[in-house]
């Protein structure tokens, strides 16, 4: 079933006129309510935005990527940033311990920007996905937006950065998935990858 799901999977940039009920919505943000974290701080908040003139103006700070304004609506992942004093640098410094004074000395705000990955926000929105699938609801992800813009938009508090933003609605034609690579190209084991 899962992997009927993800096989199915692609992305919709043009939707359909027909509304995506609040019963689906809230099965689709609960999705992604249950998704898993480091420490389980679950360092996240996901903002839904479904008036029309909302969705414009994210289109226009998406760099005018028009077809965002034909989502039913959208979900923008935030992250929320761990504060240095509970420890939000020190994944980095172990990971990358010859840059642990780098890491340590960057200026917070560049430093939390920089670091969004870590708090994983695109495990709840993949669960997100695969739920709003579930009901025949295609999406896209967009990364490609003015991050501070559409913080000041939101009203977003310090600390909170949007990561990513996903549009949904009901496909407005057959959904057609694209060609992923072999297994065999993409896989290898214990230490044998050839170059």
């Amino acid at each position: 079933m899962l992997l009927d799901l993800l096989k199915k999977r692609c992305s919709v940039r043009k939707f359909s006129d027909k509304e995506v009920s609040r019963e689906i919505i809230d099965y689709i943000i609960e999705a992604g309510r249950l998704a898993p974290s480091g420490g389980n701080e679950q360092s996240w908040k996901f903002g839904v935005i479904k008036e029309r003139d909302l969705i414009k103006q994210v289109s226009k700070i998406a760099y005018n990527q028009k077809w965002i304004e034909n989502a039913d609506f959208l979900i923008v992942l935030i992250t929320i940033i761990v504060a240095d004093e509970k420890g939000g640098r020190d994944i980095q410094k172990a990971r990358f311990p010859e840059y642990e004074m780098e890491i340590e000395t960057m200026e917070k705000d560049l430093y939390g920007k920089l670091n969004q990955e870590e708090h994983q926000t695109k495990i709840p929105g993949t669960h997100m996905v695969l739920a709003a699938l579930e009901h025949g609801i295609g999406s896209t992800w967009v990364s490609y937006f003015k991050v501070d813009e559409l913080k000041s938009l939101l009203g977003l508090p310090e600390g909170h950065i949007p990561s990513e933003i996903i549009a949904f609605g009901y496909p407005k034609a057959e959904m057609k998935p694209t060609k992923k690579k072999d297994i065999d190209e993409i896989v290898f084991y214990n230490n044998n990858l050839k170059k």
